[in-house]
């Protein structure tokens, strides 16, 4: 028996398991099995390798794989800024609740994802930026204008007013970024169109007139009759999810305002100190109106198309600076820069740094007027001219004494805020199971909160870094202060979790009256369906004016109605038009819920709209919102179709 084990062990076999066994360990070594490692990703998005697009995804082939993780901080700083834009846009309209959901958050997950794609798929297929097409986008962005023009001082102004600050370069990086991730969906997106008949047909529907009969039937009075004990307990077992108390905590906590520390006094010596190391800040550099004529030299050309667009550019040239030469007409004529040519070669105001090297200081060495012998670039040759020169402006130190004074009182505030904190911290850290001591060492007061769920409550508890801090495992087990936790400009707290209830069942007892109202409302909506429901069958056998002549109830109409006439209400007529038309002569009858009580219709007849009365404005305008709407629409197909092409694993416990 030993010696068919050792025979067994040795053989062919055994090469080949022995073979499967060590590449794994070749290739990623024996820490790989060693080591655990915790996953923190909100979702991971892998593609297969450019060279084996059908690579399968099995191990260990899916170390061949590229993989990107979104990770939980990049999800929440995503959701935070969403939020506050909601909260914003939406006033006292904003539902927290709502926006907390599963589905709400899963949708600015998938934003992030299809972003993340799009990287992938834009790097996959090699594309590229020009900075021509940087320096366009980011020039027409209405936050650097000034009267519907670019101004170079707002944009740097913008950029170093940013947390972290953004050096153009950077900042001109990220756009490129965005640009080349979107430009293929962009292009997509332009490229939709619409038919006439399409436009016909939406003009119909939109000037679509009906002639409808309603009756709005009242809700049945309160439900009073008895509830049985069965009910009751059968109810409860059914809804137990419905009475449940949610889980809760109460915090103390110790706010830190840098707002309530002294100013410091100005210092001269300090703030001239300051002044010379933002120079640059207060200084507008040269800036050049220049027009140019591109003749385009593709990368791949051959030394005969390069020469013969040198000789074209020298030629542009010399006509260009004959006397009572039109510089717009010629560029209109022969530029192949697409952006510029229409508008006569016009590139408006320019810094140096904006345009590539060989341009910018070709255009920067000539005077007011002239125009340039032909210039290489990267792109190919330009014919400049200078039309006025904006000298640089450096702002005088008195003139910005009263910005340093505040940026100056600003750090030296930042500092002693960020060094009270660092105290208190350190304090906390003595005895980290209560924010007395610390807090009455650094002169302090602890506060405490009501008991507040994972909805929110009042004060710091509306705070969305506070609540997920409050509900964290580390501060609920273990009862200790949390880091320092910024919930405004100059504003931060540490909470202390002294009390947590977690969520449980509610007795029967205690919810009784709960679970009675709740049988009494459902009998109240079940009597309101079935008397709508008889309503409906009597309008079925005799028309809806003497079912409701027999029922007593009023019967409106409307004979022409419009659609969008908030008759009677904006929700009753949205189900009118939402109906199928009338078939056989007969009127289509139906019934629908609107706003709390049902309401029984019969839409008698469907009137198409008359395209002789729809205005080629109108016509031009639904163009625009069918193509807006269709290229939208293709975008996202896209997006749907390239997602296809990655592996993509969400972690919903982390959402």
């Amino acid at each position: 028996m030993l010696q068919a084990l050792r025979d067994k062990t040795t053989g062919w076999i055994a090469g080949i398991i022995l073979t499967i066994v060590t590449v794994p360990f070749a290739f990623f070594g024996m820490e790989s099995y060693m080591q655990q490692s915790v996953e923190t990703y909100v979702a991971r998005i892998a593609q297969p390798p450019t060279w084996w697009p059908s690579a399968p995804n099995v191990w260990p082939i899916t170390y061949l794989w590229t993989s990107a993780d979104i990770e939980a901080d990049a999800f929440r700083q995503r959701v935070d800024l969403v939020r506050e834009n909601m909260r914003q846009r939406q006033g006292d309209n904003f539902d927290p609740k709502q926006f907390e959901s599963k589905d709400n958050k899963r949708r600015i997950l998938d934003g992030l994802i299809d972003d993340q794609v799009l990287q992938f798929a834009a790097e996959q297929d090699d594309l590229a930026i020009s900075d021509e097409e940087v320096r366009k986008a980011i020039q027409a962005m209405p936050d650097f204008q000034v009267d519907g023009v670019f101004n170079a001082d707002r944009y740097q102004l913008i950029l170093a007013s940013q947390n972290p600050p953004l050096t153009p370069t950077a900042f001109q990086d990220k756009i490129r970024e965005g640009l080349k991730n979107d430009l293929i969906p962009a292009g997509i997106a332009d490229s939709a169109f619409v038919t006439a008949a399409e436009i016909d047909r939406l003009a119909r529907l939109l000037s679509e007139t009906r002639d409808v009969n309603w009756v709005m039937l009242p809700l049945p009075p309160a439900d009073t009759a008895p509830v049985t004990d069965a009910q009751i307990t059968a109810w409860y077992d059914a809804h137990r999810s419905e009475f449940r108390k949610p889980e809760s905590v109460r915090l103390e906590y110790v706010v830190v305002d840098g707002s309530t520390l002294p100013k410091p006094a100005s210092d001269d010596a300090a703030l001239r100190q300051l002044y010379q190391q933002q120079i640059a800040k207060y200084s507008t550099p040269e800036q050049r109106e220049v027009s140019h004529i591109l003749v385009q030299v593709a990368a791949n050309a051959s030394e005969s198309e390069k020469k013969a667009a040198e000789a074209k550019a020298r030629r542009l040239a010399a006509e260009a600076r004959a006397p009572g030469a039109d510089f717009a007409a010629l560029a209109r004529a022969n530029s192949d820069d697409a952006g510029s040519k229409n508008k006569g070669g016009d590139l408006g105001w320019i810094r140096k740094e904006d345009m590539v090297p060989a341009f910018g200081t070709a255009a920067f060495a000539l005077p007011a007027g002239q125009i340039s012998a032909p210039v290489k670039s990267e792109f190919g040759w330009h014919i400049i001219k200078v039309s006025e020169v904006r000298p640089a402006v450096q702002r005088p130190f008195e003139e910005v004494r009263a910005d340093l004074e505040r940026e100056l009182a600003q750090g030296s505030q930042e500092r002693e805020f960020n060094d009270l904190i660092g105290k208190l911290v350190d304090e906390v850290l003595k005895s980290p199971t209560s924010l007395e001591p610390a807090a009455k060492a650094m002169g302090l007061t602890v506060q405490t909160t009501p008991a507040f769920t994972r909805a929110g409550g009042p004060g710091i508890a509306g705070d969305q870094k506070v609540l997920r801090a409050a509900f964290s495992d580390t501060l609920i087990q273990d009862g200790t202060a949390s880091d320092p936790i910024e919930i405004g400009p100059d504003k931060t707290v540490l909470i202390r979790v002294f009390d947590h209830e977690p969520e449980r069942a509610l007795p029967l007892a205690q919810v009784r009256d709960a679970v009675i109202a709740a049988i009494r409302a459902d009998r109240q909506r079940k009597a309101a369906a079935a008397a709508a429901d008889a309503l409906l069958k009597e309008a079925e056998s005799k028309g809806l004016a003497d079912a409701a002549n027999a029922a007593k109830l009023a019967m409106g109409g409307l004979d022409g109605m419009q659609r969008g006439m908030p008759i009677p209400s904006q929700q009753a007529a949205d189900v009118l038009f939402n109906q199928p038309r009338p078939e056989n002569d007969r009127p289509r009858l139906g019934k629908a819920l609107v706003g709390g009580a049902y309401m029984v219709y019969a839409i008698r007849a469907v009137h198409d709209g008359n395209l002789a009365q729809v205005t080629a404005q109108d016509r031009n305008t639904l163009r625009e919102q069918m193509t807006m709407a269709n290229g939208e629409r293709a975008r996202e197909a896209f997006i749907r179709a390239l997602r296809a092409r990655y592996q993509i694993k969400v972690a919903e416990d982390r959402l």
